[in-house]
């Protein structure tokens, strides 16, 4: 399984996002752990502005901090790139656009979902549905919006962690 987040231009949320989901999946207990070895991560972003470079100064002090170890370097998600993937994660609505636009095919298109999805629902659903909350750009925004962003962020991994686990596929 090949999943890879996207955002606008991946130095923010989309390396946090890999960062604490291949976290997520390294700390799994044994049993799930052998179903989550065979899950490769990535991120990318829909614009060139960031590509070659290290995520966010506050996005890495706030993994830092949590405990989250990032490396990553920016790179521009291409067309091509929805050959190689089984899921494409978006951040937020605009990048479910984006990347339906750039989509060369249905199939492509079948691949999008956005995080939210898999944050946990309200009463006894698993999770939060087919659209989901997006998750805010915090570039340009002082160091809490980028723990605000952590916090909305590990729900949503983890859901989507245990989607994996469970062997789910969309």
């Amino acid at each position: 399984m090949r999943v890879c987040f996207v955002c606008l231009g991946n130095i923010c949320r989309s390396p946090a996002a890999e960062a604490l989901t291949t976290h997520l999946i390294s700390m799994a207990p044994d049993e799930r752990g052998s179903t989550l070895s065979r899950v490769h991560v990535s991120s990318a972003g829909m614009g060139p502005w960031h590509v070659g470079e290290q995520p966010h100064p506050h996005m890495r002090a706030e993994a830092r901090r949590r405990g989250i170890p990032v490396d990553h370097r920016g790179r521009q998600f291409a067309a091509e790139d929805f050959a190689d993937l089984d899921l494409v994660v978006a951040m937020d609505a605009g990048n479910v656009e984006d990347l339906s636009s750039l989509a060369p095919d249905e199939t492509s298109r079948s691949k999008i979902v956005r995080l939210g999805a898999f944050a946990p629902g309200d009463g006894d659903e698993q999770f939060a549905g087919e659209e989901g909350q997006d998750v805010p750009d915090p570039y340009g925004q002082p160091p809490e919006a980028f723990a605000a962003m952590f916090d909305q962020l590990e729900p949503a991994c983890r859901g989507l962690v245990d989607w994996l686990a469970a062997g789910r596929a969309r």
